[in-house]
This record gives C-alpha cells, sequence and structure tokens, in this order.
C-alpha cells in the first residue's frame, strides 16, 4: 500500500517566488495553514508545527529545498510530503504528494490528507490573490475541533 499517494494540486496567480515563500516563511505560513511554527523551513531542519486543531502537533524534518521549486518534508510517522512549483505563465501549478501512509485505515488516511492538502491549497490561494485567508483552514480546523470535544453515542 506505500504506493498509495494522496495528491492536490491548484493554479495560483502568483509568481513561484511568492507561492515558495508562503510555505517557508513563519510569518505567512501561520496565516493560512498554522497557527504556530518554531521557524522557517530549511534544510535539513526539524521544526515544530503547531496546527489551528486543539493539540494538534507535528515535528517535520525538511528533506529538500529547492528555491520557487520544490519543498519536501517528512513527518514524524514517516509520511513524506513533496510541494512542487511550476511557473505557468506568470502564475504557478503548486501540487502536493504525500505518501508512506500505514495501519489498516490507509484508505481513510489518504482521503483526509488528501482533503486537507486541498483546503491548504485553496486558502493560500485566497491569500496571494486576494490578500486575505478565506479562513477555509481554520473553518475545517473548528470542526474537526467540535467533534472532538462533541460526547460520543453509546
Amino acid at each position: 500500500m506505500s504506493s498509495i499517494a494522496a495528491r492536490a494540486e491548484l493554479l495560483i496567480r502568483k509568481p513561484p517566488q511568492d507561492v515558495y515563500n508562503a510555505f517557508v516563511d513563519p510569518t505567512i505560513i501561520e496565516k493560512f495553514w498554522l497557527k504556530h511554527t518554531s521557524g522557517p523551513l530549511v534544510q535539513g531542519a526539524n521544526v515544530a508545527w503547531e496546527f489551528m486543531v486543539e493539540g494538534a502537533r507535528e515535528t517535520v524534518t525538511v528533506t529538500q529545498l529547492m528555491p520557487n521549486q520544490v519543498i519536501a518534508f517528512t513527518w514524524s510517522s514517516g509520511i513524506a510530503v513533496t510541494f512542487q512549483f511550476h511557473a505557468l505563465d506568470t502564475n504557478t501549478r503548486i501540487s502536493v504528494s504525500a505518501t508512506g501512509f500505514k495501519g489498516s485505515d490507509t484508505a481513510a488516511q489518504v482521503v483526509d490528507a488528501t482533503e486537507g492538502f486541498t483546503l491548504v491549497l485553496c486558502d493560500l490561494k485566497s491569500l496571494l490573490e486576494t490578500g486575505a485567508s478565506g479562513n477555509m483552514v481554520r473553518d475545517k480546523a473548528a470542526l474537526i475541533s467540535a467533534d472532538r470535544a462533541a460526547p460520543t453515542t453509546p
């Protein structure tokens, strides 16, 4: 099942440098995806991320940075994530893929990751093209947090 991947792709009407920088610059990534990051993404760094979902934290290890072209990292669970940035005229085609899902619920993990990355890319598009986050990631995080806090029914 290791060949199964979560994938998302979107056209963002900004140059690759702007889209790439949104992920490596803590002041920008905290506007659309993360609640907090311990620092910028740099080659070989271990960076602590706090997501907008209450209690959701992750440490990413940066495995590859090619300015304006590729950002790759692994989650602490071993899932490998790659963002690719391709110039398309003056715009950017951004693609993300995640591989290395494990366990009996692999299909559900892939679906959840695909949904999550799609929301991240859409919110980034809103931020870069209009100057304001569409709050898509924040609103999804609120739903997940509410579901986790809800009492379970027998």
